[in-house]
């Protein structure tokens, strides 16, 4: 097991692993008890009272958060030529169709957002394979099949990120940077959260909401209050 070091112990000083806090106090602990010397990441978990494997208790939405989620995200645009520049201007880092579509068939998925038209799809079912298991297949549902290109590119730069409840009942999501402020890191947390309400299951019985925890990258999970986050 690794030594804690000095200026761990005194970071952990500042956590009650026993407590369950309210949100606006687990922001500023989380940002407390990170000790890492880059701009970590601020992620949040959700367990929910759902039977994911039943496909009418399966949660899935998209939310774009109020303060970003302060990562640097890279969009590929598999669009038809007319689309490109609107592509270009919004903000794309990658555009083209036919020679990218050979690039991912061939290993490349150097990316983390890949946005397409409906008259492109068929192209890009081939690909289904190699992006399904990157959680990068294009989804009408989260916005990334669209003839509007550039607003999608716009929203998904902006902090537009989306979110699937996994095989054990919990979505993880990213929702910021320790160097957030507390209360862009509330508000972006309230955001999601609330969004993933609004999608409860009519199917899913008793507690919906069952925990919430709040951590960072390397630091333990702080748990937090559902009540609060509603508040």
């Amino acid at each position: 097991m690794a030594k804690l070091t000095k200026k761990r112990k005194e970071a952990l000083a500042n956590y009650d692993g026993t407590r369950i806090y309210p949100l606006s106090e687990a922001a500023e602990v989380v940002k407390k008890i990170t000790t890492t010397k880059f701009d970590a990441s601020v992620d949040i978990d959700v367990r929910l009272g759902v039977d994911p494997r039943k496909a009418n208790q399966m949660v899935r939405g998209i939310v774009t958060l109020p303060h970003g989620s302060g990562k640097t995200v890279r969009v590929l645009v598999l669009c038809t030529p007319d689309k490109e520049d609107e592509a270009r201007a919004a903000g794309a880092d990658h555009v083209g169709l036919d020679d990218y579509i050979a690039k991912i068939k061939g290993g490349w998925t150097d990316v983390d957002v890949v946005i397409t038209m409906p008259s492109v799809m068929p192209k890009i079912g081939a690909l289904g394979k190699i992006l399904g298991p990157r959680g990068l297949m294009p989804n009408p549902k989260s916005g990334t099949v669209t003839m509007e290109i550039g607003n999608a590119v716009r929203e998904v730069k902006a902090g537009k990120i989306d979110f699937k409840v996994d095989k054990f009942g919990i979505i993880h999501a990213g929702i910021g940077k320790v160097s957030f402020t507390s209360e862009s890191i509330v508000e972006n947390a309230k955001e999601l959260i609330q969004s993933i309400i609004k999608l409860k299951p009519t199917a899913a019985k008793g507690t919906y909401v069952k925990s919430i925890y709040l951590s960072s990258t390397m630091s333990p999970g702080i748990q937090i209050d559902p009540r609060s986050v509603t508040a």
